[in-house]
């Protein structure tokens, strides 16, 4: 036995040989099963009231192996720690939240969890604790501020063999040996703090999103090989105490890349049902394996899914050639370098900077030149390429799309691949070729922004295609935040530096961002359910950056559209005030199960024990009617009809809101009713929208949004169509009759 899940459901993870999980899986059962290196696997079960003769056992699943998805964002987005604000959410609010963050634990004496000022004592409704462990005593740890602690190893340690807690290793403890989950703690819930800073660069006050909320940490990832690993065991285990715990949100910045399991395969997706059941809405990074399309992770409806974007603070860094030709580029570059200049190919066969390429030369005192587009090698690879021969910094070309600076060890520069050519024919040309790099400095609101992040990972959805996927975008791109002093900026084993703040890039970092303002959103509107909190998210996103045009998808010079930033941009002062919003429950989420033609017992392996939740189907279900904020239909090929209900939160009870419909290219979207006349608070009030094919396609998508407008409320849902009318049996766009009402 590894766990005993016992606090919101019965269940258990165990060690389980071939023939048992045969035998276990034979029953009907779910539970998860891990195989590992020299033991056998290791299963998570969820069981009914009795083990015996295996009845009542309903789920049996493998558990993966999960990875972390890895100032200036705040101000960005419109939160000012000025109380003269109209809204003064960070400031006024938070206080009765407590955020629970599933990451690689905390390094409790930075400065971002240490008690606000006035902070009131901890909210009477939290019912966790602070665990004890090597180099972590909860009397100094803990304090209203951080108010819980655990840590989750039973799963990893049947993994990967005992914990290495020699020299530079792990603690045993909910202490963070890695930085990443001290850095999402900060940017979720960190308290103020002054002149926080990267040697220098990005000075300013760091704040997490909701200052004044209640931080709760379960240490479920654990480091292996320079990056944090994670099992769904350990996992699952802290989705049960944190439920008991009493946090009002959980932010989880991993997952795992496609193939996606189904939902009640897998512990993230089980245990925020669980979450969304009790009214905690569970956030979720949309994983790095962006720009190629349907490589989204997390995505349940029940839960929020991250994409990450970039803000308007750069560091530009100067480059001046021998013949004083300069260029700009970015980096992050603490002191001026002059020296020769040389092209990649003196030491690298082909020219490609990468070890397995290098001649053995020495660069010694040089900063060379290398091309992301010779070998498709990193920025990070190129200059420990580099420092291998002993050279003393690079200039790295890059794509412009995929620009932004790193800290690689070795100081590097990126430039764009144009720059870069410049630079070129400058060494090609010149007898004795130098370079004199700048220190990089830091730019706010120079830069068009916010746009997609290269990295972040697209939709489509690639399990449930009617559900969009990912939800909505923030900030991830260099996000400056507190970080273990324990753990290097690069993690690299040679890299001795320590630094109190770093910055990271990630989905794992815009996740955060989203819970913090999840937890500003339930401060203030306290008896909203997880999934009004979402829908006044997406629904009040921006699609338009701070030049007032399209926000960029980076990996291409293109526009986004819906399967790359979801709804939008998150907008926290607007997300609080979203007029009307789409709500979801328990039974709307059991009905979208029956629509994927799920089993009666897998339903119920995904719910907590509930009296109240018809768990029963009736056979013609369609996901495209599940009551989300955004309308996808991934196979029109005929008129189509779709239901949406929305319910009024503003403040005017009588409000009348009008539609205005922006149809996909191909599609002619019609809605009924156009006027939504509201007569009471909180009243709900469905409408339909009719979709009618219009062309001949087969293998695009087209997008469109409805948008509800009352004169002060703006209401948008993304409306995206895949129209598919040349598919053998297809109707032709002549005779695109009838109608289907989903």
């Amino acid at each position: 036995m590894v766990y005993s899940y016992r606090h919101g459901f019965s269940g258990f993870a165990a060690m389980l040989n071939s023939t048992q999980a045969s035998t276990l899986a034979s029953e009907h059962i779910t539970i998860s099963i891990q195989t590992l290196r020299d033991h056998p696997p290791l299963l998570n079960g969820l069981m009914g009231t009795t083990l015996a003769g295996f009845q009542g056992v309903i789920s049996v699943f493998r558990s993966k192996l999960l990875q972390l998805h890895t100032t200036r964002s705040w101000d960005f987005m419109g939160l000012s720690l000025n109380t003269q604000q109209r809204i003064p959410l960070q400031s006024d609010y938070g206080d009765d939240i407590v955020v629970g963050i599933f990451d690689t634990g905390i390094w409790p004496e930075s400065d971002s969890f240490k008690e606000e000022p006035g902070m009131p004592p901890v909210p009477a409704s939290w019912r966790g604790t602070c665990v004890k462990g090597d180099k972590f005593e909860p009397k100094k740890a803990c304090n209203r501020k951080l108010v819980g602690a655990r840590y989750y190893l039973n799963g990893f340690e049947r993994e990967f063999g005992p914990l290495d807690t020699s020299g530079d290793g792990e603690y045993r403890s909910p202490r963070d040996r890695i930085g990443h989950g001290t850095h999402t703690a900060s940017t979720a819930a960190g308290s103020t703090a002054a002149n926080a800073s990267y040697f220098g660069l990005g000075l300013g006050a760091a704040r997490g999103g909701a200052p004044r909320a209640r931080l709760a940490v379960y240490k479920v990832c654990w480091f292996k090989d320079l990056d944090g690993k994670c099992t769904e065991a350990d996992v699952l285990a802290a989705f049960d105490d944190a439920l008991c715990d009493g946090v009002s949100v959980i932010s989880a910045s991993l997952g795992s890349s496609p193939p996606l399991m189904p939902f009640f395969r897998t512990s993230t997706d089980i245990g925020s049902f669980h979450a969304a059941q009790v009214g905690v809405t569970v956030v979720f990074s949309a994983g790095n394996d962006g720009p190629d399309p349907s490589l989204v992770q997390n995505v349940s409806p029940w839960s929020i899914c991250v994409a990450a974007g970039t803000m308007d603070r750069t560091f530009p860094t100067r480059i001046v050639l021998g013949n004083n030709l300069f260029f700009m580029g970015e980096g992050f570059v603490r002191k001026e370098m002059k020296m020769k200049l040389v092209d990649s190919i003196k030491f690298f066969d082909d020219g490609s900077c990468s070890f397995d390429k290098w001649n053995h030369k020495l660069a010694t005192g040089k900063i060379v030149l290398c091309f992301s587009s010779i070998g498709q090698v990193s920025s990070t690879t190129a200059a420990l390429s580099v420092l291998a021969a002993n050279g003393s910094g690079i200039i790295f070309a890059q794509t412009t799309t995929e620009q932004a600076a790193t800290d690689d060890y070795l100081p590097s520069v990126q430039v764009d691949l144009s720059q870069a050519t410049q630079i070129l024919y400058y060494i090609q040309s010149s007898k004795d070729p130098t370079v004199r790099v700048l220190p990089s400095r830091t730019s706010i609101g120079c830069s068009p922004a916010p746009s997609v992040a290269y990295f972040s990972s697209r939709g489509p959805n690639s399990a449930t295609p009617n559900i969009l996927k990912p939800d909505i975008t923030a900030p991830g791109v260099n996000v400056l935040a507190a970080w273990s002093p324990k753990s290097s900026p690069t993690l690299l084993p040679f890299d001795e530096r320590s630094v109190n703040w770093n910055f990271d890039s990630g989905t794992s970092m815009s996740c955060p961002h989203v819970s913090g303002i999840v937890a500003l959103v339930k401060s203030v509107h306290p008896t909203w359910s997880p999934a009004m909190i979402k829908s006044s998210l997406m629904t009040t996103a921006y699609a338009r950056d701070t030049s007032s045009d399209s926000i960029l998808a980076g990996g291409t010079l293109k526009p986004t559209d819906a399967f790359d930033m979801g709804a939008g941009h998150v907008d926290p002062l607007r997300a609080v005030d979203p007029g009307l919003v789409y709500d979801m429950g328990a039974r709307d989420y059991v009905v979208f199960l029956c629509s994927l033609r799920y089993t009666q017992a897998q339903i119920k392996s995904m719910l907590l024990p509930s009296p109240g939740v018809d768990t029963s189907c009736g056979g013609d279900e369609s996901d495209l009617d599940l009551n989300y904020p955004a309308i996808t239909v991934s196979d029109l090929s005929c008129s189509t009809t779709i239901r949406r209900t929305l319910r009024n939160v503003g403040r005017i009870t009588n409000a009348v809101y009008f539609a205005s419909v922006r149809s996909p290219q191909g599609v002619h979207a019609v809605v009924w009713p156009r006027l939504l006349l509201f007569s009471r608070r909180k009243e709900r009030i469905t409408y339909y929208v009719t979709m009618i094919p219009l062309k001949r396609s087969q293998g695009r998508y087209d997008f469109g949004e409805i948008v509800w407008c009352d004169g002060h409320h703006r209401v948008r849902t993304p409306l995206i169509v895949h129209v598919n009318t040349t598919k053998d049996g297809g109707s032709s766009s002549s005779s695109l009759g009838g109608l289907q009402v989903a």
